[in-house]
């Protein structure tokens, strides 16, 4: 391994990167560093956030800077304004023994009139978000003419959140000979059209594999049933007694009701989304870096450009739609070399896009087992032992007060003592436990009950099994049955299993929706004829279960062809959709 000096990075540089305790550097800046030193070059970077970037291009860009020159030298782009501080706060420490060389960060939700008056004054590095970086540029108050070196950092980010255009419109207006610099934690088309239009002859620098998640990261997924997911949160939470973490939902609103249901059972937890203004998004994270808070909730677009050391555990609440959103998500935890968790909260129908994302990033997911209360109190008490064991005395801050503290307690003995020093600290967590009986993940369910429901068809619990009278010969596929239900009922009806058969299909419903959707249904005509819709019998049930263990589809004997009218193949053709209007 390399020390910095070996990297060939000058003495002011050296001596600030001591101060801030780096000893060595990190895989992307031992490549990065050397190379862009070296002249003119482009780079196209793909590494993990955490990794060390912002020093792996901040360095050597600091180091060719004319100092003496007040003209804007390196543009530094990325997509948030949390992640534009933190850059230009970065560089500012690397820059502390250089002397007349100016950072200035540029975003929007800040007075653009002071960083107009700012950037009057000279400013050698810009670090912007795309947005408001084009919004000083209209107005002619950005000079980039002699930018030599361009960075985009977190490049995917900024093109996810649409800023393509926005920077196709910056990067035409900067020189042509010039250094372009990409950083990136995946590789999607974008970032290799934009490399193609403005780089010349990059060098890639993959550090580990492309869209790989970080090494040190343990992916755990917990398969549940729909109704156990927020217990399956707390469990967890209550497991991990020092869990430092993010926990992802999908969308604002989700964000806000698992935030407020945590808080209500008192855990110390904020949310994070869009509906909050730049002023409680800030307070809400200020707390969170210095570990006021736990937890944060929070959705993808809040929670990028944040930025936090040493978070223990990612909690995905609900999948994100793109895999590479995964990778993101999990790359915050693991960072500089330390372990970190992530984990998904799944139900049985997800379990293919756990297999999707071990394919795309290079791992295999545990799957995890649901702790017991019993377990869970355990652990708790021992982290508490661990605490007491650690924590450092200050014998002249608590010297006055012990002699009072030992006389109130002296007719306590030791075992007294520990015992109502447990009660106290878990008493509630003990009693929450004790009246919470203690589920299976879904994995977990023993073989033989698992074959058993499987054999049945059972509807999973919280379910009603409900008949429908349309099936294959009819042109039936999940996708248009679901389309029916959006079609005749009003609201969300939650849909579980559909097994679809020659003439007829099983649809779970979520109870709570069962009997509107039964009553809909009921009135239902396709091509001139009445649907049957019911709840499933049990002989229906077992039958559909029959069919499928003997593989094959001889089920019409058990049916009346009569009260089908119009031939199979008239059915098959015209299976009634939105787009078609088939229904009468």
């Amino acid at each position: 391994m390399k020390s910095f000096e070996e990297l060939g990075l000058e003495e002011d540089l050296l001596k600030a990167i001591r101060e801030l305790g780096f000893e060595n550097p990190m895989p992307v800046q031992e490549e990065v560093i050397p190379y862009l030193l070296e002249g003119d070059k482009d780079v196209v970077a793909l590494a993990q956030t955490g990794t060390g970037k912002t020093a792996a291009f901040g360095l050597p860009i600091l180091q060719k800077l004319d100092g003496k020159s007040l003209d804007t030298q390196a543009l530094i782009m990325s997509p948030t304004r949390e992640l534009c501080l933190q850059i230009s706060d970065d560089l500012r420490d690397f820059a502390k023994y250089m002397p007349g060389v100016y950072v200035l960060p540029v975003y929007g939700g800040s007075s653009i009139e002071q960083q107009i008056r700012a950037l009057r004054k000279g400013i050698q590095v810009i670090v912007a978000t795309p947005g408001r970086l084009l919004d000083l540029m209209r107005r002619g108050c950005v000079d980039l003419s002699k930018v030599h070196d361009v960075v985009m950092d977190e490049a995917d980010e900024m093109l996810d959140m649409g800023f393509t255009d926005d920077i196709n419109a910056i990067l035409s207006e900067v020189p042509a000979e010039r250094n372009t610099l990409l950083f990136s934690a995946t590789m999607p088309d974008e970032i290799g059209k934009i490399a193609k239009n403005y780089m010349r002859n990059p060098r890639e620098i993959v550090i580990g594999n492309r869209n790989e998640s970080t090494a040190t990261v343990r992916h755990i997924y917990y398969m549940v049933q729909a109704k156990d997911k927020y217990q399956t949160l707390k469990r967890i939470i209550d497991y991990y007694p020092s869990l430092y973490g993010i926990i992802f939902c999908r969308t604002k609103v989700e964000t806000q009701e698992v935030a407020d249901k945590l808080i209500h059972d008192g855990y110390n937890a904020d949310s994070l989304h869009g509906d909050l203004s730049q002023a409680q998004r800030d307070y809400v994270m200020q707390r969170f870096r210095l570990r006021n808070l736990q937890l944060l909730v929070a959705t993808d677009v809040a929670a990028r450009g944040l930025d936090v050391d040493d978070l223990t555990h990612i909690i995905n609440y609900t999948l994100p739609d793109d895999t590479e959103v995964y990778t993101h998500r999990s790359g915050r935890t693991g960072r500089a070399g330390k372990t970190g968790i992530s984990i998904a909260i799944i139900n049985l129908r997800e379990k293919h896009r756990i297999r999707t994302i071990e394919k795309n990033i290079n791992k295999v997911f545990e799957a995890g087992k649901m702790p017991t209360g019993k377990e869970i109190c355990s652990k708790q008490i021992f982290n508490l032992m661990d605490r007491i064991e650690k924590v450092e005395v200050n014998e002249n801050e608590i010297a006055g007060i012990l002699p009072s503290v030992y006389r109130k307690l002296e007719w306590l003995d030791k075992e007294d003592l520990v015992k109502r020093m447990v009660s106290l600290e878990f008493n509630r967590l003990i009693a929450y436990y004790q009246d919470n009986e203690d589920f299976e993940t879904i994995d977990e369910t023993p073989k033989s009950k698992r074959e058993k429901s499987q054999g049945s068809s059972a509807p999973e619990q919280g379910f009603s099994k409900i008949f429908i009278g349309l099936g294959k010969m009819d042109g039936a596929t999940p996708k248009n049955l679901l389309g029916l239900l959006n079609e005749c009922i009003g609201g969300k009806v939650e849909v579980g299993r559909i097994d679809l058969f020659t003439r007829y299909s099983l649809l779970d419903v979520a109870e709570k929706n069962a009997k509107d959707v039964v009553r809909e249904l009921r009135s239902l005509r396709v091509l001139g004829r009445n649907v049957r819709v019911d709840f499933a019998t049990e002989d229906q049930i077992n039958r559909g279960a029959k069919i499928k263990a003997e593989g094959g589809e001889r089920e019409g004997k058990h049916f009346n062809r009569s009260r089908r009218q119009g031939s199979p193949g008239r059915d098959r053709q015209d299976f009634p959709n939105k787009k078609k209007k088939k229904y009468l």
